[in-house]
């Protein structure tokens, strides 16, 4: 246990920061198989721009990485052009 008000503080502080890049990555992994799993392309389309402009966000907000942030888009509209 921590003895130094200090660590302590940095304790709390980090499980909140936790609990709430968990809340981030959660939302990014759902709206990626939404994506995913869109019956036609113009469901997947409109799916795709929200998703896109989500992990930009978090992105910019360090919580994922840029490259993953691109790689995952590439991903998803290579997918959303296959769809017919």
């Amino acid at each position: 246990m921590a003895h130094h008000k200090s660590a302590i503080k940095r304790i709390s502080i980090n499980e909140r920061n936790r609990l709430r890049n968990q809340h981030y990555k959660s939302m990014m992994k759902t709206h990626i198989s939404k994506v995913r799993s869109a019956s036609n392309k113009e469901e997947a389309e409109a799916s795709f721009k929200k998703t896109s402009s989500i992990l930009d966000k978090l992105a910019a907000k360090g919580i994922i990485h840029k490259n993953k942030a691109a790689n995952q888009k590439a991903k998803l509209a290579k997918h959303v052009n296959s769809l017919s």
